[in-house]
């Protein structure tokens, strides 16, 4: 007898195996059974015919900021319903495994761009944990839909052993007895099953709250002896970094590049930054880098990887609640403000107003965001007539500076005003070069984060669709083989967890696709509430592609409906320690 009986299902094994017609049978939790044959379904809990249907191990999402959502709905709905069955919290330093509350939620909320009124209510009614080994306890006791692997922020770890005002205050160091209290609770968390540590060297991101409110992120202020003296253990340890570059100077790629090389006197140090896209600004960046990292890992012996993402990087905006206005110092000088009321009197002064057109005509420089209004398309607003017009078409026609009229608009809408733009990955055919380079691993996601700017849950169907679409083509990208080893097996492998394979005796995580419904619906706009928020609205896409998601041999996801009890049960997903 088997608790699930998968029947008739084109089988990929997430190992690179081509794809063949199998028979799945799953037993308390288990795959114990994979058969070219039919399988006996006397006694089964549930049989699925999979007939013209994929079966693949979970996939697997490598870089999510879900780290308060997963306390406040565990089941993590959005992610599943899209095949995800394994994810990653506390990526860019964040982490909420050891600070306070209050710290947690400043160091989160408006770099990730989730409501702090949402976030410290939870933290401080539900947050019972400060070490490691607490937080692992309380995820093993938790009711997780997916399972989750975490890493340890770095700014989460400066500041509970340096305190919040320290850690931001580019004048302090850490005394040796702080840098000592850091290995150790590094030492700790790695002991409990953390993959690594996350860095954040870029200083775009910024603090909310009250305390230190617009301060970079702590990570941003540690030099870098203090991260050469915590990739030491990680180094020893076979463990990770995961980090981000300075997008200012972008320099100190080559530090990454640096200390992920091994050699005769030490092992290669395992890095992954974010990350590598076809990035409107810097079209140049995503030809080179891919090949010169993979000459270095080559060459040097590293260990080093970028994130990409198989689609187009198209995000949305409120008004001006986008962390791309970070990037130059009249954004930053907004954000800084919490009210629209206040933003509004600054977007009417006219010496802001010129700061603000110069930063925006500026040709040269640090950039993320090509700030050509051209490509800022207006999607909803109250006045509907400017509805479906980019703001730079809208200029045109009223004889005004694009930046102005968004200034205008924002006085007048706030954060009413929403709008899109196309940031990179806008030449397909870049892309297609970008999944199959090795340097990269596909992921950054930033799922759970950013919900009102972008959506890319489901950024793994996608990806096959990328590779299916270019095969009935006729311009191959890549044997689906190898394009579920990318998603599944690969980053199981390079993060050392138990997932992403399906063999007997494999522990059951899988989903089932219908390749017919990989179509254009994968990118189609939408929203939907937030169960753990109080109904807050969430920028979502959603397709049909999905016909079942089985985690930890349970049936989590099945014909469009979710199980009863996950997020409620224990016997879903589970706390994955770095083997």
């Amino acid at each position: 007898m088997f608790d699930v009986l998968i029947k008739n299902a084109l089988f990929f094994d997430g190992q690179g195996t081509p794809g063949a017609i199998r028979h799945l049978g799953i037993q308390a939790g288990r795959l114990v059974k994979i058969s070219q044959t039919a399988l006996d379904e006397t006694g089964c809990g549930k049989v699925i015919d999979a007939s013209g249907r994929w079966a693949m191990p979970g996939f697997i999402d490598m870089h999510t900021h879900y780290d308060a959502e997963v306390v406040a709905g565990p089941a993590l709905k959005e992610s599943v319903r899209h095949g995800v069955t394994t994810l990653m919290i506390g990526s860019c330093s964040i982490s909420m495994m050891l600070s306070s509350p209050e710290d947690c939620s400043d160091l989160f909320t408006r770099v990730e761009s989730v409501p702090r009124e949402h976030v410290l209510p939870l933290l401080r009614e539900r947050k019972t944990w400060n070490t490691p080994t607490e937080f692992a306890a309380f995820l093993d006791q938790h009711p997780l839909g997916p399972n989750v692997c975490s890493f340890l922020g770095h700014s989460d770890l400066r500041v509970a052993v340096m305190g919040l005002d320290r850690a931001v205050d580019a004048n302090i160091k850490p005394t040796e007895a702080e840098l000592r209290r850091m290995e150790s609770l590094l030492e700790e968390a790695l002991d409990v099953g953390v993959l690594g540590l996350s860095t954040m060297t870029n200083p775009w991101d910024k603090l909310d709250g009250d305390r230190q409110r617009s301060k970079s992120l702590p990570s941003v202020y540690a030099s870098w002896s203090e991260y050469s003296r915590l990739n030491k253990i990680l180094r020893r340890r076979n463990r990770i970094h995961q980090g981000a570059p300075n997008l200012v100077t972008k320099v100190n790629v080559l530090a990454f590049l640096w200390d992920s090389i091994g050699g005769w006197w030490r092992k290669p140090l395992k890095t992954t930054l974010i990350t590598l896209m076809d990035v409107k600004a810097d079209p140049w960046l995503a030809k080179i880098l891919g090949p010169v990292t993979r000459f270095i890992n080559r060459l040097g012996r590293a260990d080093f990887r970028w994130q990409t993402l198989p689609v187009p990087f198209e995000t949305y905006a409120d008004g001006m609640e986008f962390v791309v206005f970070e990037e130059f110092p009249a954004g930053q000088a907004a954000l800084h403000l919490a009210s629209h009321a206040q933003r509004s009197d600054l977007f009417q002064d006219p010496d802001y107003r010129l700061r603000f057109r110069k930063d925006v005509e500026k040709k040269f420089g640090p950039r993320v965001w090509h700030r050509d209004f051209n490509d800022a398309w207006i999607v909803n607003c109250p006045d509907t007539s400017v509805v479906g017009t980019s703001v730079g078409e809208l200029a045109q026609k009223r004889n005004v500076h694009p930046a102005d009229l968004f200034l205008d608009l924002l006085v007048t809408h706030g954060p009413r005003l929403r709008w899109r733009t196309l940031i990179a990955n806008h030449r397909p055919e870049v892309v297609e070069k970008l999944v199959c380079e090795p340097s990269t691993l596909i992921g950054f996601a930033d799922s759970g984060a950013h919900i009102r700017n972008m959506a890319f849950y489901n950024f793994s169907l996608r990806m096959l669709k990328l590779v299916k679409d270019a095969a009935q083509r006729g311009q191959p990208v890549m044997p689906l083989e190898t394009a579920v080893w990318r998603l599944t097996g690969e980053l199981a492998d390079w993060f050392r967890i138990d997932a992403g394979k399906l063999y007997e005796g494999a522990r059951a995580d899988l989903v089932i696709i219908d390749p017919d419904k990989l179509d254009d619906s994968l990118a189609a706009y939408q929203e939907a509430p937030m169960e753990a928020f109080g109904g807050l609205e969430r920028m979502v896409n959603r397709g049909d592609a999905v016909d079942a998601v089985i985690i930890n041999g349970n049936v989590a996801f099945h014909n469009g409906e979710f199980a009863a009890d996950l997020g409620s049960e224990r016997k879903y997903g589970q706390f994955l320690r770095s083997k």
